[in-house]
């Protein structure tokens, strides 16, 4: 991922709520592909966090990041440059999901998610409105992710 304010992960990660309020994100997400959706979460929330140990171990070998007309064909790639970059911009910052979208049918899950993104850039606050797509298959009993798409853009003031 290139660290522009144009472009930047949704980051997954969502503290679920007790009880519902106002600010709570819309979800559609079906009973079988909750599981996926908790590894999509633990993915954004170790990749905010750094932990790109853990990041590693959720993406499969083969995963395809594609972000900003560019590609990231394997997991090496992306943690040898990308996710070094992403973790760095996402520490700093607070994600808000908006609504999520998630099924499943046999092996694979998708997850479509919206969310906006505070964060800095060079010392300035910036708003980004950010989508993310993720495609999830099921290896004996773990989900892994084997495709990621991310499309950011600066939230325009009222």
């Amino acid at each position: 991922m290139d660290t522009s304010a144009q472009t930047k992960p949704a980051a997954s990660a969502h503290a679920a709520h007790a009880q519902p309020t106002a600010t709570d994100p819309a979800l559609d997400i079906s009973a079988t592909a909750g599981p996926a959706v908790a590894v999509a979460e633990r993915f954004g929330t170790a990749l905010a966090a750094g932990d790109l140990k853990t990041v590693e171990a959720l993406l499969a070998p083969e995963v395809l990041i594609l972000e900003t007309g560019g590609a990231e064909r394997t997991r090496a790639e992306y943690m040898s440059h990308h996710a070094i970059s992403d973790a760095k911009f996402l520490k700093g910052s607070h994600h808000q999901l908006k609504r999520r979208i998630a099924r499943s049918a046999g092996d694979l899950a998708w997850i479509g998610s919206e969310s906006e993104l505070h964060a800095s850039k060079d010392g300035k606050p910036v708003t980004l409105l950010s989508t993310e797509t993720m495609v999830l298959r099921k290896t004996g009993a773990d989900w892994r992710i084997v495709h990621i798409h991310w499309s950011s853009r600066p939230k325009k003031a009222k």
